[in-house]
């Protein structure tokens, strides 16, 4: 159970240190910027759209904006 949680902790991080490189990148487009920092912001605030004290849907919004948000940002990066 502790491993699952210390991997679970790692790529958490991983994710976040790639998406700091892609938005200090002067390469990736400003709209991505926007995006992609918008996920980052949205996933690390405890402000919400729908309140986590509400059932399953509390939680739902943040399982469907946050990789919403970074999907559209990180189509618009180029690939190099």
């Amino acid at each position: 159970m502790w491993n699952h949680v210390k991997n679970i902790a790692r790529s958490f991080t991983a994710e976040l240190r790639f998406y700091r490189d892609v938005l200090r990148d002067p390469r990736t487009p400003w709209l991505a910027k926007v995006f992609i920092g918008s996920a980052v912001a949205y996933a690390l605030s405890p402000i919400d759209i729908i309140p986590d004290c509400i059932p399953i849907i509390g939680y739902l919004d943040d399982l469907v904006i946050v990789p919403v948000l970074a999907g559209i940002g990180m189509r618009m990066v180029p690939e190099e």
